[in-house]
């Protein structure tokens, strides 16, 4: 059965090109010879007359391995359709493997047309891209390279069978320069962690799965990709006291605006009381906007009992000013949310970063929400080289330091050690404004302070699920600014 994978529909298990292998191995053996083939390519072919219902003319994309031979299943059962089907096989017919050699034969014998090499142009309303499986694991080179611009420059709707073609299954990474820029992709068997992470989401298009019939195993999976929160509901007899205190400390000079919204997000995601330190010496300012807010001074809130008894969001246009703070924060905060310049310090404070990982021996749960460059900073590396897997150097961050890490960027990534990764299916690039993060962190603190109990890490997938969602309901063309972000939070939480 095809299903559509969406933001709102999920959890999703995640399996990489490893247990995807195994998957298929173990549907194999259990098979019939071909049938495995034989229902891949009926899936494509379904899915293709359902999205592009009018399309009379098809061309198909077939590569040299079992992908091909798929898009040959596909192109056969679209023939019987009524369709008008051109497609070109790139590879030779005595190579190809067993099932897809099949495949071959019955598409010839059904009367597929099959040419060898490109077309000069696509000459079709939907094209197939079957060029490439999980298995490619370098730069698509020759008539490959050749077939990805094509279809690229096609201007027609393109159906990927199992991942865009020139995309990694694992990472979302490019393997060379191009890869398929789909309309829709059908994962076959399982579903892979690439289609939703770094450049996954830009290629894949819409992300459909079919399990082909087979049942899933109870091994357990790469990754998950993130469903709607569930958020306990809040009994009658609760007060402002059931649902934690949140102390917010940032907001250097000339960027107090930061601080604030980070406060106004945990006020907004539930927290009973909110209070703000700046460090820009703002103590006394009441924000007119959310005269609920609490303003501190700094020596304040800096004592044991006051950081013990609070969620405590850190960082947020923090400059070199959070320094100063963060040594008594990181000893004494009951639960802690770090961001931006909290992080900038611990990079280059060994001190700090011990003082962070000393918090898990002592059961003080952490959580950072570093975007790439923070994370690259952390791990001592390049931004490009932590980009490249940002599942293994997510893991990697919180093996580390011993704390939760929610690394933002297209499918943001969230890592708590001992736990399955998850990636964040919403969100787009209106999230690409100034404040946004600050959004985040700020609301990430105001649902954790309402489960207290927790390491943190439900409290991340939510707020980034609602935190996407909310960019999600609005013209793509128009960035989301921060402040207007909390509210359309607090709608999407309303609706989820």
């Amino acid at each position: 059965m095809i299903t559509p994978v969406t933001g709102s529909n999920g959890p999703w298990s995640l399996h990489g090109v490893v247990r995807s292998r195994q998957r298929e191995q173990t549907a194999l053996a259990q098979a019939q010879p071909h049938a495995l083939m034989a229902a891949a390519g009926l899936a494509v072919a379904r899915l293709a007359v359902a999205i592009a219902p009018h399309a009379q003319t098809v061309w198909v994309a077939a590569g040299p391995g079992n992908n091909g031979g798929d898009g040959l299943v596909a192109a056969r059962h679209l023939l019987q359709a009524g369709k008008r089907v051109q497609l070109s096989l790139l590879g030779q017919p005595d190579a190809l493997p067993d099932d897809a050699r099949q495949a071959l034969q019955e598409a010839q014998q059904a009367g597929v047309s099959i040419e060898s090499g490109l077309p000069a142009r696509v000459d079709a309303a939907l094209a197939i891209d079957a060029l490439l499986g999980i298995g490619a694991s370098r730069a698509p080179q020759g008539d490959i390279a050749l077939a990805i611009g094509l279809l690229n420059g096609a201007g027609v709707p393109v159906l990927a069978i199992d991942l865009p073609s020139g995309l990694s299954a694992d990472t979302g990474c490019l393997l060379g320069t191009q890869a398929v820029r789909a309309a829709h992709t059908l994962s076959l068997l399982t579903l892979k962690p690439g289609l939703f992470t770094a450049f996954g989401r830009d290629h894949a298009g819409t992300v459909w799965l079919d399990a082909l019939g087979v049942e899933s195993e109870s091994s357990a999976p790469d990754a998950w990709l993130a469903g709607p929160p569930v958020w306990p509901a809040r009994a009658h007899a609760q007060h402002k006291g059931s649902f934690g205190d949140v102390l917010v400390i940032g907001g250097a000079p000339g960027m107090g605006g930061a601080a604030v919204l980070a406060a106004r997000a945990a006020l907004t995601a539930g927290a009973g009381r909110v209070y703000l330190a700046r460090l820009d010496g703002a103590a006394d300012g009441v924000d007119a906007a959310r005269p609920e807010l609490m303003p501190r001074a700094l020596a304040q809130v800096l004592n044991p009992q006051a950081l013990q008894s609070a969620t405590v969001v850190c960082g947020c246009g923090g400059g070199d000013a959070v320094r100063e703070p963060l040594a008594a924060v990181l000893h004494h905060a009951a639960r802690l949310v770090l961001d931006a310049d909290a992080l900038n310090a611990i990079a280059t404070e060994p001190a700090l970063a011990d003082a962070l990982r000393s918090r898990a021996a002592r059961g003080l749960p952490s959580v950072l929400t570093p975007h790439p460059l923070e994370a690259a900073r952390l791990l001592a590396m390049p931004t490009s080289e932590l980009q490249s897997d940002r599942l293994h150097n997510s893991r990697r961050l919180s093996d580390r330091l011993r704390c939760g890490v929610l690394l933002k960027g297209s499918g943001s990534v969230i890592a708590a050690v001992g736990a399955p990764l998850s990636i964040n299916p919403t969100g787009n690039a209106r999230l690409g404004t100034a404040g946004s993060g600050d959004v985040l962190a700020g609301w990430i603190g105001g649902l954790w302070a309402q489960l207290p109990g927790t390491d943190g890490r439900h409290a991340a997938d939510s707020a980034a699920w609602l935190h996407g969602r909310a960019a999600e309901q609005g013209d793509l063309r128009l960035p989301l600014r921060a402040a207007d972000l909390i509210e359309q939070m607090a709608a999407a939480m309303a609706a989820a």
